[in-house]
């Protein structure tokens, strides 16, 4: 029998949206909390499972694990009642600090070479001041403005030494 090796963590899995194989043999699926199914009246078949119970800001993983890094955050600073609340959570009045600690810890356990996928919508965060908080700018990106909320995908792969990693320049 052949043994996969989990090469992908999902660091803020939630229910999984953007996944076609939710039930991926290359994937651990982390998050902060657990839901049961039923929870949202609308979408009875929603919920969250994780593997791991964990936070993105002190991850329970050794140093460069991982080939393959998705991290999609919570969308809103202030918990509602609203559906896109319940479904991602808020990241809190602390969310830059935060961030900045989760972007680290993702670092840590990617390996060399590996890539984080960040995907984000700018419902209460512009995408100029999300990615402003990290020490570098991902390689590519899809920051395009269309309409009043948007969902971007930005590409940050890491390099084998510090000193090769861009800083500064900002996001235009």
């Amino acid at each position: 029998m052949e043994c996969i090796e989990k090469v992908i963590l999902d660091a803020c899995c939630g229910g999984r949206h953007m996944w076609i194989q939710k039930e991926s043999d290359m994937a651990v699926f982390m998050d902060i909390r657990s839901v049961d199914k039923g929870t949202i009246k609308l979408q009875p078949n929603w919920c969250v499972e994780p593997d791991v119970v964990g936070d993105y800001r002190d991850m329970p993983f050794d140093d460069e694990t991982f080939s393959l890094i998705v991290w999609d955050i919570p969308h809103k600073i202030k918990p509602d009642k609203g559906i896109i609340t319940m479904k991602y959570g808020n990241l809190g009045e602390t969310w830059k600090e935060d961030l900045k600690k989760g972007f680290t810890e993702i670092m840590r356990v990617l390996k060399p070479h590996g890539v984080m996928n960040l995907k984000f919508n700018d419902l209460d965060i512009s995408f100029k001041e999300l990615l402003g908080l990290f020490p570098f700018l991902p390689q590519y990106g899809t920051p395009t403005k269309k309409g009043v909320n948007n969902t971007a995908y930005f590409i940050y792969v890491k390099p084998n030494s510090w000193s090769s990693w861009y800083f500064g320049g900002g996001y235009e």
